[in-house]
């Protein structure tokens, strides 16, 4: 069976024109059917939370790394474009002549501005959950062997209560700016997500998920946020029981179904997300989160919010594209390349631990490269 798991990519596209689709939607004005359905579509961070865990167990359940190795992998991974675009958004604040937030993003710089509530949006608001993902990076080296000596149904079903029991708690918390930092930005709040992901895909790598069938699954995640258009209606997002937080708690076993469907498709030989099209968006997709937004914020202060109707949907093509355009320059001539200089090779350390596991082998034949690694996460 193949190591490389294309769909995963292509899916990391998609995820990531969800989350563009939201700020358009919220920012530069509402396209009519579309916009509702997008409305939340910050429940695309939650995506790409859950696929981390799930690319990073699949990826090193059977490949041992020195520890230091893997950091300086993730590192690698996300810190160079992260400066850089932090930079640029800097850039555009004094240009346009807001506020530069410079003591967030000193706080950003070494991912540390999730922690903190006056801090989270860092030089390029967009950043924040790379904060989240060091903590996850951080947490990995002593979580995999921790997972791979339990059975991935329990530590499953904790991750989906936690879920849960996280947005409940969110009527403890009166203050919505305050509640929305503990819940949506803190990385504690997201870490199940990460580890529902991990759990994951140790079970579909020990042959312990029955096949699920990728089309009902891709539906059931567009009803949830259908479903979202008439609780936004109903209930504020200023109220804990509105559609915002749960928009990003409650998605995470849905992401979780449609990561491991999409995975076992392309482990039984099918297409599933993995047309070359979508994964090479996917390998852009990155930098288009990264970059996106600053964009917006250019276009509002310079044009302000286009006119109703066609307007609106010209400048959502125009500043997509281009965002987009410029995505992918960045993936070829920045991120991939510095990654690959800073990833250097494996030396002496502590390292992530071979797992004891039955059925492994037949899930998967060898010992995924790092550059699989690199190319899903």
């Amino acid at each position: 069976m193949p190591i490389r798991l294309p769909s995963l990519t292509g899916l990391r596209f998609w995820a990531a024109l969800l989350v563009v689709l939201y700020h358009l939607s919220r920012q530069l004005g509402e396209l009519p059917l579309l916009s509702p359905l997008v409305w939340y579509g910050r429940s695309g961070v939650t995506f790409f939370f859950v696929l981390s865990g799930f690319v990073l167990a699949w990826t090193y359940a059977d490949s041992p790394v020195p520890a230091r190795v893997f950091y300086r992998r993730r590192l690698a991974r996300i810190w160079p474009l992260h400066v850089l675009t932090t930079g640029l958004s800097l850039a555009v604040y004094a240009a346009i002549g807001a506020a530069v937030p410079l003591a967030a993003a000193l706080w950003s710089l070494p991912l540390l501005h999730p922690w903190l509530h006056g801090m989270v949006m860092g030089g390029n608001p967009a950043g924040w959950s790379l904060g989240d993902e060091a903590w996850f990076y951080l947490l990995f080296p002593l979580l995999l062997p921790i997972l791979t000596r339990r059975r991935p149904g329990p530590v499953l079903a904790a991750c989906v209560l936690l879920g849960a029991l996280l947005w409940l708690a969110g009527a403890l918390v009166s203050e919505p700016a305050l509640r929305s930092w503990l819940l949506d930005y803190l990385p504690l709040s997201r870490t199940p997500q990460f580890v529902l992901g991990a759990a994951a895909a140790l079970a579909v790598r020990r042959g312990l998920v029955r096949p699920l069938p990728l089309r009902p699954v891709v539906l059931a995640v567009i009803g949830f946020h259908a479903a979202l258009i008439p609780w936004h209606r109903a209930v504020p997002d200023s109220l804990w029981y509105g559609p915002y937080s749960a928009a990003q708690l409650l998605s995470a076993p849905l992401f979780a179904l449609l990561i491991t469907a999409a995975a076992q498709a392309d482990l039984r030989g099918g297409s599933g997300f993995g047309h070359r099209v979508s994964v090479r968006l996917g390998d852009w997709s990155f930098a288009w989160y990264l970059v996106h937004e600053i964009g917006f914020r250019a276009w509002l202060a310079l044009y302000g919010r286009p006119a109703p109707g066609f307007a609106t949907l010209a400048v959502w093509l125009l500043l997509a594209g281009v965002s987009l355009a410029l995505a992918g320059a960045l993936f070829r001539w920045v991120e991939r390349p510095l990654e690959r200089r800073l990833r250097g090779g494996p030396g002496p350390g502590t390292r992530l631990p071979r797992p004891r596991q039955a059925g492994a082998r037949q899930v998967t034949e060898g010992q995924p490269s790092s550059t699989a690694e690199s190319r899903f996460t």
